[in-house]
């Protein structure tokens, strides 16, 4: 079973001046909230069950979304107080069925090969991170990568074509057990810098649509992008 943990629980500051009363998740993108288009895309994929990791008015999408929306069964693993990405995935883990979930930033939308990715995982059952090749990763900070396994990060701020992380991975069950649940940690600053230095961590370059809408630019370019997954 393919399942994914959505992490949707952000204050979305830099699009509060566009979408001031909804968490960033639920902005609209051409008359539909985008946590709608995300999930189907999820469901076309293959994913059949859902963890949403929610902080900020949670509320909000638990009554929109209920336990089932468009064929995947959805659950809720809600912070009381900020724990940054690593705490929420950890949180998210400990809701999981499955031996392993994919992990996709609620703002962003990825035109994911899943199964493909699937496929590595299985093949290797390493922690993989989803890689994108842009025209300048100054935004993102560059992606190291060396014979298919990512070696390490390069700080934002460095201009130039490169390999960046997309935003999304595919961990065990139990691969962030060390932490204790409800503790604050990022998962790229804490958990990946560390480990690509440790044990291999495969990288899968994706091919699709990357579109992030946490920017008040990039959110108006993604209603005219993601009009057509309606």
């Amino acid at each position: 079973m393919m399942e994914a943990i959505v992490l949707a629980g952000g204050f979305g500051t830099r699009l509060r001046e566009m979408v001031p009363d909804l968490p960033k998740p639920m902005a609209p993108i051409a008359g539909k909230p985008f946590l709608e288009i995300l999930l189907s895309d999820l469901a076309r994929k293959g994913f059949k069950r859902v963890v949403l990791s929610l902080g900020y008015r949670a509320e909000v999408i638990i009554s929109h979304f209920g336990k089932q929306f468009a064929g995947l069964d959805i659950a809720y693993a809600v912070e009381d107080t900020p724990l940054g990405t690593g705490g929420a995935v950890r949180l998210g883990l400990s809701r999981c069925l499955s031996d392993h979930a994919f992990v996709f930033n609620g703002d962003t939308f990825l035109d994911l090969e899943a199964r493909a990715v699937e496929s590595l995982w299985q093949k290797h059952r390493n922690p993989i991170i989803v890689a994108r090749q842009v025209p300048d990763v100054a935004r993102y900070g560059r992606l190291l990568v060396e014979n298919e396994r990512v070696r390490g990060f390069t700080e934002k701020g460095v201009n130039g074509p490169g390999l960046i992380n997309a935003g999304c991975y595919v961990l065990g069950k139990d691969q962030l057990d060390e932490w204790p649940l409800n503790m604050s940690f990022s998962l790229e600053a804490d958990y990946f810098t560390r480990v690509v230095n440790m044990k291999p961590v495969d990288v899968f370059k994706m091919q699709g649509l990357f579109i992030d809408i946490g920017v008040p630019e990039d959110y108006l370019r993604a209603q005219m992008l993601l009009a057509e997954k309606i």
